[in-house]
């Protein structure tokens, strides 16, 4: 397995992306959805095993001070293989003039980023609409 890592949402198989999020869980990404928020995104990585997609990130950011990473996420049957590392690497090597790199782990995955450089912020602060995310993620 050759993995490589692609910058550009050109192309992208939306119905592929929609399927991997749903292999870990992620139920409400509909491919509407998952297209806008990638559109939004100006920092992306999507790694491909062959043209079959494995995993992806992306980030926000405003080109300075400020970047958050969102949606660092592996196919299932490609997890334990260094492939969500090397998407947090690709997308913080085209953060690297970025003062500020945020991100918020989902429950039991802190140590993932920890080992990427990641530290507990001391005033790190959020609003959920959901109540489920709001219980999840709040103190």
């Amino acid at each position: 397995m050759k993995i490589f890592l692609s910058s550009s949402i050109e192309n992208v198989e939306w119905s592929r992306m929609k399927e991997i999020y749903r292999s870990v869980g992620w139920k409400n990404h509909d491919e509407k959805k998952i297209k806008k928020v990638f559109q939004s995104s100006n920092v992306v990585a999507i790694a491909y095993d062959e043209d079959n997609i494995a995993g992806f990130g992306r980030a926000i950011s405003d080109g300075v001070f400020n970047a958050a990473i969102y949606d660092v996420v592996v196919d299932e049957h490609y997890q334990n293989k260094g492939i969500g590392q090397q998407i947090i690497k690709n997308l913080l090597a085209q953060l690297d003039d970025i003062s500020c790199v945020h991100l918020i782990s989902t429950a039991g995955n802190e140590e993932f980023y920890r080992k990427t450089g990641f530290r507990k912020m001391k005033t790190g602060m959020a609003r959920y609409l959901n109540p489920d995310l709001a219980e999840e993620y709040l103190k």
